[in-house]
């Protein structure tokens, strides 16, 4: 693929900050409706003021993309169709979505709608890109942390359009990967409700020393030094040239809560330097220092950082304090930016040609001028008054006919070029000059509206939705037997997921135990045979497990002990990514899909795309509370029943950051204000942190419920707990699923959401 285009794409949180936004020179703006949008605290637009923002965006030249990227429940999948549809006809521009069933309903029901995936679902790499692509997606918002190279790679192996951020809030996190502020206070970053946990502070202890901090006199020691998860901001603009030179196709400006002055102030600074690359060149490009001042005038959490387009992490790009609470405002920016964007109104230059001759009817031709950088050209449109008439006293003069006929206040509209045909000695009242005017222009503003509009859709989309029906696949396990399991006859099997081989011992002594599944990073590739034909003589399966995060680091170390995996006997892998599913197939691995929780399926609409996709059971995900888990059912799906739940998977290292590099697996444990700890292990195989949520899950005392919900199986994973533990552990749910009686967990523990679920 060739150099992007550089659009400057623009947030908006609300109808002002898009006008400001196109005001100041963005190619694009996204912004949320009043649903599936994934800032459900922005001044979010309803259905109404959508449909004029679309035709507000569409009279500047300007593309615009609805959020519908928040993760969609079972009852609202089918609400979707309805949802859309009044935007579809009115001429959306596209929709970021992050949850695979409304890329299923969207691709089936509006075709011709281009959708974009969301950095939400986690796309790293070509196998997730190349995928997506093959599925119709028009265009990837890459994961943040992406460097150069591997967006290079995506464009030049992949025909799909990219979108990058270039400025604004970072997450600690890989975005889609976070559960930490549902875990904590049931406001999921999934359904756009993020409570922002990663802004606190935290002590960083040594495991098992609580209360002593590792090292004497390091970063952390100190109470200002305390905000450790919490980010700088992105700023490219440094990098600008590299960036369209990679192939991005779109410059992504983060902030639709914040204020229009914001908007407008860095999409203005973003429009800047991007036109003067692209006239001038690398030779002729230079930021200058006023300019990025300009920018932390605007907002600034402790610096900038030009993100991960150069670093896999690293502690400079932690900002480590609180964002002050009070800074000295830039008042004459303010005041700039108020009077030429948020409080001003954009004008599209016309060209018109306005003939007045004596005895005929006066005539208005209107055109978008040459400059106009909608779609397509709009052609001319052309409205007719009264026959002029002779003059009795004054005469009618051009220049007085030109001053009335530009009085165009109260339109997105201003003459660029103004041709007026005056022939005799005539008189034209103001007032039918006035109303030329106004219906030349109105009707101009409908011929550009117009030329975006689609046709109804067939009102039937909305009785066939995607959450409902029987797959294919799930007729094959009642017709294999597995009904019997699924109607609750049998208990479900029970799955145990290590990350230590030292208890795979205790384990294999469970009879009840039907499948292990153990860390492909945590046991060592030439023991994978070894550990599988252990697991086999005992009559269990044994399913490797595959990185939560795929990227260069991970393909390596697969592409170098694929050989392992093709001998080894698993009976299945583990699939926590849509990067993993591609990179399987096209590497020939045969062995059966499982997708984990985090591939998730909120609603049977992305279940079957998860299926269709090549994997054989799913798992499910672990923010819906028992009542939604029943509205999917249990067949062919795994319920997590016990284990430290992963509540952040990030490409920053904790280790890293407090200490240096240590080149091996440490585990730390964050003290919050609380005074919870949150245990984090770095993972050095594929280069990242799971940070985990303080207390395990635990549902051995939901047993009964458990049976009502009838899953194929139950699963229990284990992390930090030694192996004598672990065995404990699984006996016991050995026999709390044998006699459904349940038992009350030992220690801290928690039930998730398994009873609360999330909003």
């Amino acid at each position: 693929m060739g150099q992007g285009i550089g659009e400057v794409l623009a947030p908006a949180g609300s109808f002002e900050s898009m006008k400001a936004a196109i005001g100041a020179g963005a190619d694009g703006v996204y912004i949320g409706g009043s649903r599936f949008g994934a800032r459900a605290y922005a001044d979010n637009l309803d259905r109404d003021d959508m449909c004029r923002a679309i035709d507000y965006a569409h009279i500047h030249g300007v593309s615009l993309y609805m959020t519908v990227n928040t993760l969609m429940k079972e009852k609202e999948i089918g609400e979707l169709f309805r949802f859309l549809q009044p935007f579809y006809e009115e001429g959306l521009d596209g929709v970021i979505v992050q949850d695979l069933g409304a890329l299923s309903v969207i691709r089936r029901y509006f075709p011709d709608l281009p959708v974009h995936a969301s950095t939400q679902m986690t796309v790293t790499g070509v196998y997730g890109a190349r995928l997506l692509a093959g599925l119709g997606v028009k265009r990837v918002v890459a994961a943040r942390e992406l460097s150069l190279e591997e967006i290079r790679r995506i464009r030049q192996e992949v025909p799909i359009e990219m979108e990058c951020f270039v400025h604004g809030a970072l997450c600690y996190c890989y975005s889609g990967q976070c559960l930490l502020s549902s875990f904590i206070g049931g406001r999921s970053g999934n359904r756009g409700r993020c409570a922002q946990p990663c802004r606190l502070p935290y002590d960083v202890l040594a495991e098992g020393k609580a209360g002593q901090k590792q090292g004497r006199g390091k970063p952390g020691d100190s109470k200002d030094d305390r905000y450790i998860l919490s980010m700088k901001d992105l700023c490219t603009l440094d990098l600008i040239p590299d960036l369209i030179e990679a192939g991005i196709d779109s410059l992504k400006i983060e902030g639709r809560m914040k204020s229009p002055r914001y908007t407008a102030g860095v999409v203005r600074m973003y429009r800047r330097y991007v036109d003067r690359f692209l006239e001038k060149g690398r030779e002729g490009y230079r930021v200058a220092k006023e300019d990025r001042q300009e920018l932390l005038d605007l907002f600034d959490r402790g610096g900038f950082t030009d993100g991960y387009y150069g670093r896999h992490n690293g502690p400079q790009m932690i900002a480590r304090k609180e964002k002050p609470a009070f800074r000295q405002g830039n008042q004459k920016l303010f005041d700039e930016l108020d009077r030429l964007y948020v409080n001003a109104e954009k004008k599209e230059p016309v060209d018109g040609t306005l003939t007045v001759r004596e005895g005929e009817d006066v005539s208005l031709t209107l055109n978008m001028a040459g400059d106009w950088k909608g779609r397509g050209r709009i052609g001319g449109v052309t409205v007719t008054g009264p026959a002029a008439l002779a003059a009795r006293n004054q005469p009618a003069a051009k220049e007085q006919l030109a001053r009335q006929m530009k009085k165009t206040g109260g339109t997105p509209f201003e003459f660029q070029k103004l041709d007026i045909c005056l022939e005799g000695q005539v008189f034209l009242p103001v007032q039918k000059i006035n109303e030329l005017r106004r219906e030349g222009l109105e009707q101009l503003k409908e011929a550009v509206i117009n030329g975006y509009r689609r046709e109804c859709l067939p009102a039937d989309g909305a009785s066939k939705p995607e959450s409902r029906g029987i797959n294919e696949r799930e007729e094959a396990w009642d017709r294999a037997g597995e009904g019997d399991r699924g109607s609750g006859k049998k208990p479900p099997r029970l799955h145990v997921l290590l990350s230590k081989e030292e208890a795979l011992y205790q384990v294999l002594a469970v009879p009840e135990v039907s499948e292990i599944l153990i860390e492909a990073d945590q046991v060592r590739p030439e023991t994978w045979k070894d550990v599988a034909g252990r697991c086999h003589d005992r009559g269990k399966s044994c399913v490797l497990a595959m990185p939560v995060i795929f990227r260069k680091q991970a393909e390596a170390y697969f592409d170098r002990n694929l050989a392992a995996l093709a001998e080894a006997g698993f009976d299945g892998v583990l699939i926590r990514s849509l990067e993993e599913i591609q990179y399987l197939k096209e590497k020939g691995v045969k062995i059966p899909f499982y997708g984990d929780h985090n591939l998730y399926s909120f609603n049977s609409a992305a279940r079957r795309l998860i299926l269709e996709l090549g994997c054989e059971r799913t798992a499910f995900p672990l923010e819906l509370n028992a009542g939604e888990l029943m509205e999917l059912g249990g067949r062919g799906k795994e319920l997590i029943g016990y284990g430290y739940l992963p509540a952040m998977v990030s490409a920053q290292c904790v280790q890293k950051t407090m200490y240096g590099c240590a080149k091996k697996p440490v585990r730390l444990i964050l003290k919050d204000r609380t005074g919870k700890g949150l245990y984090t292990e770095n993972h050095c195989t594929y280069c990242y942190n799971i940070i985990y949520n303080p207390a395990p899950l635990s549902l051995i005392d939901q047993t009964k419920r458990i049976g009502e919900l009838a899953p194929e199986a139950v699963r229990l994973q284990f992390t930090a707990e030694e192996p004598g533990e672990t065995g404990e552990i699984v006996r016991a749910w050995a026999e709390a699923l044998g006699d459904r009686e349940g038992r009350k967990p030992a220690g801290d523990f928690t039930r998730g959401h398994f009873k609360r679920g999330v909003e």
